[in-house]
């Protein structure tokens, strides 16, 4: 019997899943075939089926994937409301997935990720409560190019040396409250 979180059904997931993100890296989502993924995951075709409707729901499944490896990282402060702005948990998860997130920016899910917790107080205090929904949206949009310059050079700076030019970005705000 097939049963969903079986560990025969998992591993091939996984397996589906590795090969996806291999050939990803190497071509484009539309030249990507399900034969593509099968021969090199070593199944069938409807193994594949059997675990998704086709290949953009494959991507979807790891969008989700990782954006909920993400909100579990900060569950705590979902929950609580309090907002740390420790950008160290999440420059360390993008250096041990740095394959995860290279897929996940050519996928082109990069714009359409959701801010999970943003500190709309200490926003309200530095803009005076105007334009709120800009300013985060320019957040997220710096943010995000600024881990796909570090996944292109490999990471090459420390989780600690990232978070730090995020700091230095909005040291100077203090001053002007």
């Amino acid at each position: 019997m097939n049963k969903p979180n079986n560990k025969r059904r998992k591993n091939s997931r996984a397996r589906i899943e590795k090969a996806f993100v291999e050939l990803l890296q190497k071509k484009a989502l539309s030249e990507i075939r399900v034969s593509d993924i099968c021969k090199i995951a070593e199944i069938n075709r409807t193994t594949f089926y059997a675990n998704y409707a086709d290949i953009y729901d494959l991507a979807d499944s790891i969008r989700d994937k990782l954006e909920n490896n993400l909100s579990q990282m900060y569950e705590e402060e979902i929950v609580t409301g309090f907002n740390s702005n420790d950008y160290l948990k999440l420059f360390r998860h993008i250096q041990e997935n740095q394959i995860f997130y290279h897929t996940y920016f050519k996928l082109g899910y990069d714009d359409n990720y959701k801010i999970i917790r943003y500190d709309t107080k200490l926003a309200e205090a530095y803009f005076q409560n105007q334009f709120i929904t800009y300013h985060m949206e320019f957040f997220k949009s710096g943010l995000t190019k600024i881990i796909k310059m570090w996944l292109q050079n490999g990471c090459q700076e420390s989780p600690e040396d990232m978070c730090e030019i995020i700091r230095s970005e909005y040291q100077g705000r203090e001053r002007n409250i």
